[in-house]
C-alpha cells in the first residue's frame, strides 16, 4: 500500500482515535484515522442492539450514510465483561453508572458490585468488535478478546476507563501500568486490529 487511506472513525472518544492511529502506525499501514468531527460530527445513534456487533454495525452505517457512502468508515464497540456479574457491564461499559457517567463513576460502581468477590472469582475479559464499511458499501467485522482478572483497587496512571483494575493474563501489571506500547500489543482492540490489518494487507496485495 503506497497511498494512505483516510478512514473515518465513528466515535467521539479521542482516546480511541489516538489508540487506533497508534495501532495503524505500528502495523505499518498507510492509514489516517480521522475523527467523526471531520465528517460534521458523529450522528446520533441509539446503541440498543444488546450486542457489541450490533452496536458497532449501527455506528458504522450511520456515519457511512452521513458521508454519502463514499468513504471508508470504521467503528468499534468494546467493553468489559465480568464473569462474577453475569457479563456486566458488557455493552453498557461506557455508561455503567448511568447516562453521561464519568469513567471514575463507572469504575466506582464496578468496584462496589465486586466487593467481597474473592480473587479467584474476579475473572473478566475485554472484547472489541471493529466494524468496517468500504466506500462501495461492503461490510466486514473483526473481533478481539483479552482475558484477565480485576483488582480490588486501582493501580497505574495510564490508560482510561477500567484499565486501572484490569490485569491481562499475560502480565502482573494493569493496563494502566503497562504503558501504551505494551498494551497496544496485547489488548482486545489490538487483537481485533491485527485481524483487520491482515485482511487489509491481503486485500491490497
Amino acid at each position: 500500500m503506497t497511498e494512505a487511506i483516510d478512514i473515518f472513525f465513528a466515535t467521539g472518544n479521542g482516546h480511541k482515535v489516538a489508540e487506533m492511529q497508534a495501532l495503524a502506525d505500528d502495523s505499518r499501514l498507510a492509514l489516517r484515522l480521522r475523527s467523526a468531527k471531520d465528517a460534521g460530527g458523529m450522528p446520533a445513534v441509539v446503541e440498543d442492539t444488546g450486542t457489541f456487533l450490533g452496536n458497532a454495525r449501527k455506528k458504522a452505517r450511520a456515519l457511512h450514510a452521513q458521508l454519502n457512502n463514499h468513504s471508508w468508515v470504521l467503528s468499534d464497540d468494546s467493553g468489559l465483561c465480568v464473569d462474577a456479574l453475569g457479563g456486566e457491564p458488557g455493552v453498557e461499559s461506557a455508561h455503567y453508572a448511568g447516562p453521561g457517567a464519568t469513567s471514575a463513576a463507572n469504575l466506582a460502581k464496578l468496584l462496589g458490585k465486586l466487593q467481597g468477590v474473592p480473587r479467584e472469582a474476579r475473572t473478566a475479559h475485554f472484547i472489541c468488535v471493529l466494524y468496517v464499511v468500504e466506500p462501495g458499501g461492503l461490510e466486514h467485522n473483526f473481533i478481539g478478546r483479552c482475558d484477565g482478572r480485576l483488582l480490588e483497587r486501582e493501580r497505574g496512571e495510564g490508560g482510561f476507563g477500567y484499565d486501572p483494575i484490569f490485569v491481562p493474563a499475560e502480565s502482573h501489571l494493569t493496563f494502566a501500568e503497562l504503558g501504551e506500547a505494551v498494551k497496544n500489543g496485547i489488548s482486545h482492540r489490538a487483537r481485533a486490529w491485527a485481524k483487520f490489518a491482515e485482511w487489509l494487507r491481503g486485500r491490497k496485495g
